[in-house]
């Protein structure tokens, strides 16, 4: 099981001074601006709703080059939900993210990890907190890069 953020062991390799340092700035977590990004599926999650009458596919992403690399951004996808509607967004957006990354029938979510593709991010705020978050509005395939493009490559 791993070790839960904040909880540290010391051992004889461990540098007691490091043991006395502030990381909160570290861990702070800020929205990206809006915007397009390269990212990439690093965890995928099936929970239940709060109501208890549905599930939900949960999607952690990366981002995988850029000013914010590294950074982590998610969605939610209702699967499985009293609402039809509800349910055809999500299996809408799931095909969107399915093309994006050329897996276009996975009997998995894992199948979807570590495929680069492309996502709009919009910052909005919550309707209950005022709070700024992110939220993912499209999804698309990587472009290539430059050298890959035709008239750039010899071997295109």
């Amino acid at each position: 099981m791993p070790a839960e953020i904040g909880t540290h062991t010391a051992d004889s390799t461990t540098d007691p001074n490091l043991l006395h340092t502030d990381y909160s700035e570290a861990w702070e977590f800020k929205p990206v601006p809006s915007g397009t990004y390269v990212v990439a599926i690093m965890e995928s999650v099936v929970r239940a709703t709060k109501a208890g009458t549905g599930s939900y596919l949960e999607l952690t992403f990366r981002i995988i080059s850029g000013d914010y690399e590294t950074r982590l951004l998610w969605t939610r996808l209702n699967l499985r939900n009293p609402r039809a509607d509800t349910v055809t967004y999500a299996l809408d957006e799931l095909a969107s993210i399915c093309r994006a990354v050329g897996v276009l029938a996975p009997s998995d979510s894992r199948e979807l990890h570590d495929r680069p593709l492309q996502i709009e991010v919009e910052l909005t705020h919550r309707a209950d907190t005022g709070e700024e978050i992110n939220r993912v509005r499209g999804y698309s395939k990587r472009p290539l890069p430059e050298f890959m493009k035709a008239g750039n490559n010899p071997f295109f």
